[in-house]
């Protein structure tokens, strides 16, 4: 049940009562155990699951996006990685994957922000910070980070989620007075890393997020974040559809489309974004659930695909909302964790191993980085 109380809402885009329907689908979909699978009888993975249960509090599911919290550090492992993907309680995929065992921070400066509850920070700040530790160890010379520990390389949408959880994580040491030097140094690295040399990433580059995640995670932002969504932005954009998942495929998907409306959010660019996540509401279905994508054109067009409802699409679009509320309707505390304005400082470049010179490199609107203008 939805507590009282006022829900984000764009004009012309979703009510706040769409909304809170939208938090609400997602907690029907919930486990008795508080875990959010991507589906219905689907796995869960830590990454998306948190991303749900922020659009649960965001949307007034408090209760079920606690729970959700809850769930998280009773699969954590001792090492304080996740595994990655859970079925029914049950590990169906061991393998320790970087970037969702980062994004509980994220979850957890989130709730900070909506809810001001200190003691649930406290409760829970254990698991954080022995999750970004075993993060932070698994970072590359280059300053990328691992994308496991059994597969060679650095993901660089996974890599630039990481680079907001260590923001994330830095902000709630600082709000506990417990200051993690390792993270901020890790984090300047990561950054640079994003930066400079992408090109040392592994090859994603016929998947959207590969292009836009730089600039989401917040590593890339200003002129050059402008540049990089202005370079690719035909090859994935489909005016009033919404943006392609892989380059290869006429298939839009509504969890990328909302995630580049964000970026475009945090670099200014509100009235796009504001149109992509209007483009996007095609993939409404009944009580306020999403579908995953639109297959447009090809041999069988006109086709929802996959035929299921998932809950990761639907909290993208909750965090989107929320996000553009603030500059067209109405946003919650929590509106500026994708943009990063709530979020630590970035980080210096000091102590690289990639052969770089500390401090210099180009992250243009990037303030408070050493050998940068502010």
């Amino acid at each position: 049940m939805a507590e009282s109380g006022q829900v984000p809402w764009v004009p012309g885009v979703l009510t706040a009562g769409q909304v809170a329907e939208t938090a609400a689908a997602i907690a029907s979909m919930q486990e008795p155990s508080g875990a959010v699978p991507w589906t219905t009888g689907e796995h869960v993975d830590v990454w998306n699951h948190v991303e749900a249960a922020m659009a649960m509090l965001v949307g007034g599911e408090v209760e079920a996006a606690e729970r959700a919290y809850a769930w998280v550090p009773t699969m954590q492992r001792p090492d304080g990685s996740w595994p990655m993907k859970i079925v029914d309680g049950a590990v169906e995929d061991d393998r320790a994957e970087a970037n969702m065992s980062a994004y509980f921070a994220v979850g957890l400066w989130h709730h900070w922000l909506v809810r001001r509850d200190l003691r649930f920070v406290h409760d829970h700040w254990p698991s954080v910070r022995a999750g970004l530790d075993w993060v932070v160890s698994q970072q590359l010379p280059f300053g990328g980070i691992t994308w496991t520990p059994t597969e060679q390389g650095a993901l660089l949408a996974g890599s630039s989620s990481i680079y907001q959880s260590l923001r994330a994580g830095v902000a709630l040491a600082e709000l506990l007075a417990d200051p993690q030097p390792e993270w901020e140094l890790a984090g300047g690295r990561l950054g640079h890393a994003l930066r400079e040399h992408r090109d040392l990433f592994l090859d994603k580059s016929t998947y959207s997020m590969d292009w836009y995640y730089p600039v989401l995670g917040g590593a890339v932002r200003g002129a050059a974040g402008h540049e990089r969504l202005a370079a690719r932005w035909d090859d994935f954009v489909r005016p009033g559809l919404g943006i392609l998942c892989v380059d290869t495929n006429p298939w839009v998907t509504g969890a990328e489309t909302c995630e580049l409306a964000m970026a475009l959010d945090a670099l200014g660019d509100h009235r796009r974004a504001r149109t992509l996540l209007g483009d996007m509401q095609h993939l409404r279905g009944e009580c306020g659930r999403y579908w995953t994508g639109w297959v447009y054109a090809g041999e069988n067009p006109d086709v929802y695909w996959p035929v299921e409802h998932t809950t990761y699409t639907a909290a993208a679009v909750l965090l989107a909302v929320d996000a553009l509320g603030e500059t067209y309707g109405h946003g919650t505390p929590g509106s500026g964790i994708m943009r990063g304005t709530s979020l630590a400082p970035h980080f210096g470049e000091l102590a690289l191993e990639c052969g770089c010179p500390s401090g210099v490199g180009s992250a243009d609107g990037l303030p408070g980085v050493p050998g940068r203008p502010a």
